[in-house]
């Protein structure tokens, strides 16, 4: 009986993870549509492929008992690799002198781009 209702309860949340992840993936895709400048859309896909995906894969491993570890695995790589990449690709954007949205109000990264632009002249 115990079993049964821990089968039922872990499909009810593996597929309730599923609809959310793929939610999240759709509403990241829109943003990527829809925002203006490339750090804008690198963002809005980052967050939500991230969120998204995890909880995918981790609604697949609830569901699919066997795929847990799978699924985990999967969830923890993505958290892993996912900022790092998206930072390294914006940073990328930057230096290569992607242009920001006219509204945009801070560019934070222009006092680190200098200073590792007068690192690198100096070597």
């Amino acid at each position: 009986m115990t079993y049964e209702i821990f089968t039922l309860v872990s499909e009810y949340l593996g597929y309730t993870l599923i609809i959310l992840g793929s939610l999240f993936v759709f509403l990241g895709s829109f943003g990527l549509y829809r925002f203006p400048d490339v750090y804008c859309r690198l963002q809005a896909s980052t967050k939500s492929v991230t969120l998204g995906a995890m909880s995918l894969s981790v609604g697949v491993g609830l569901v699919e008992i066997n795929w847990f570890v799978k699924g985990f695995l999967i969830a923890s790589l993505l958290l892993l690799t996912v900022p790092i990449s998206s930072s390294y690709l914006t940073r990328a954007a930057y230096k290569s002198g992607a242009p920001m949205w006219e509204g945009a109000v801070v560019d934070m990264y222009a006092k680190v781009h200098l200073e590792d632009s007068e690192r690198e002249r100096k070597e």
